[in-house]
């Protein structure tokens, strides 16, 4: 066991002091990106919104897509029914809208994701006088400047889609909100400056001629998941995907533990099916980290039972979580930059993405290993089970 727990140690020093560099990368990035002039690039845009039930601030989250500060461009808010108790949230955000807001109702699905059916049913009813679709989701509260910024890369012709993240913030004391924030960050920074970029449904600008060309809609036929769907044609066509961090959207964070395993367990499950390759990345690289830190505790308690010098085992077990924490500190500061009216409560929360950064890799290694005995996820109330990429099956709703 010990001679396993140093070659274990040596490989998590040497990944912590890459990831370190990353970390540093990440954030010359972001200050690069904060300090962008605005774009004017301002092609006439149709921005999407599905929408599915009630959720919290769903309104205020809703009014603030009606309230970019870019010159041309309409809402589509895509739900099933009007049988949704959200529709009248709807209704009367698009009233008060002074953009042109629409409702598409896209009926009930058989054979796809319900935020898919809705996708593809409000592109159906898109103009052809709109150049760039942009997606979004109900759960967030991008700031004024986001659209702007979100279509500006896309003056590059070579560029497939420009992509985003959520950023979570905690709404209220709870240690699973604060959590599932510290779990998001890392997936966040994954994103940046290279070719391993995946789309986000809930920011991604792509022309429309683009997406028409690749037939992007006929491709979500039996999906569960627009975005993964999304990135592996573009890929499959070697069109990049442009990361925008100064378009980080702020998302509340409320979860107790079932929604928070529900959610993390969902976003892992969802990949392994449409990412494979990226599943086993994420399985592999937790696996080791904590392995690491039980093979130390193990040798430590091993040593001491025997009456042996015991103390090293437990000093180089925290080498990883400490890595994780610096980590943690380089999002934190790269964050603060590119969210800078929200200031004030990043630092006012910032141990959640400090102090529980050591957690999240056994968090995402239990959703990882989920992942690879089950296909079947609850999203918005129904259950599938995702059959193939290409294949959903409802179980129940």
């Amino acid at each position: 066991m010990i001679p396993i727990f140093y070659l274990l140690v040596l490989e998590q020093i040497l990944q912590g002091f890459y990831s370190l560099w990353q970390g540093l990368e990440w954030l010359k990035m972001a200050r690069k990106h904060a300090a962008l002039r605005p774009s004017s690039y301002t092609p006439r845009v149709a921005l999407i919104c599905p929408v599915k039930g009630m959720e919290e601030d769903l309104e205020s989250n809703l009014l603030s897509l009606t309230q970019f500060d870019y010159p041309q461009y309409e809402i589509f808010f895509a739900i099933a029914t009007a049988d949704d108790p959200a529709y009248r949230v709807l209704e009367k955000v698009v009233a008060a809208s002074k953009r042109p807001a629409h409702i598409v109702r896209a009926g009930r699905t058989l054979d796809c994701s319900d935020k898919v059916h809705n996708l593809t049913a409000a592109v159906g009813e898109i103009g052809e006088e709109f150049e760039v679709l942009v997606f979004t989701d109900s759960d967030g509260r991008p700031p004024r400047a986001w659209l702007t910024r979100l279509v500006a890369p896309l003056t590059d012709v070579n560029i497939g889609a420009v992509t985003t993240f959520r950023w979570l913030l905690p709404k209220r004391p709870s240690f699973w909100s604060a959590l599932a924030a510290a779990w998001n960050a890392s997936a966040a920074t994954y994103l940046g400056e290279h070719k391993r970029n995946f789309c986000w449904g809930g920011g991604t600008a792509i022309k429309r001629e683009r997406f028409d060309a690749l037939r992007i809609k006929d491709a979500w036929r039996g999906a569960a998941s627009d975005d993964y769907v999304l990135t592996r044609i573009l890929q499959n066509n070697g069109l990049p995907i442009a990361f925008a961090p100064e378009c980080l959207v702020p998302s509340a964070s409320t979860f107790d533990a079932k929604p928070f395993f529900e959610f993390t367990n969902r976003q892992l499950v969802i990949t392994r099916v449409y990412a494979p390759k990226l599943w086993f990345t994420a399985l592999i690289g937790h696996l080791f980290y904590c392995a690491t830190m039980l093979t130390g505790v193990a040798a430590w308690f091993t040593s001491s039972m025997m009456g042996l010098p015991s103390m090293q085992f437990i000093v180089l077990a925290l080498i990883p979580p400490i890595f994780a924490s610096v980590q943690g500190v380089l999002r934190l500061g790269a964050v603060l930059e590119l969210l800078p009216d929200l200031r004030e409560q990043l630092l006012n929360e910032g141990w959640v993405w400090v102090l529980l950064a050591p957690l999240v890799p056994f968090v995402y290694l239990y959703n990882s290993l989920t992942a690879l005995f089950t296909r079947k996820i609850t999203w918005r109330g129904i259950r599938y089970e995702l059959q193939s990429p290409f294949r959903t099956r409802i179980i129940t709703r």
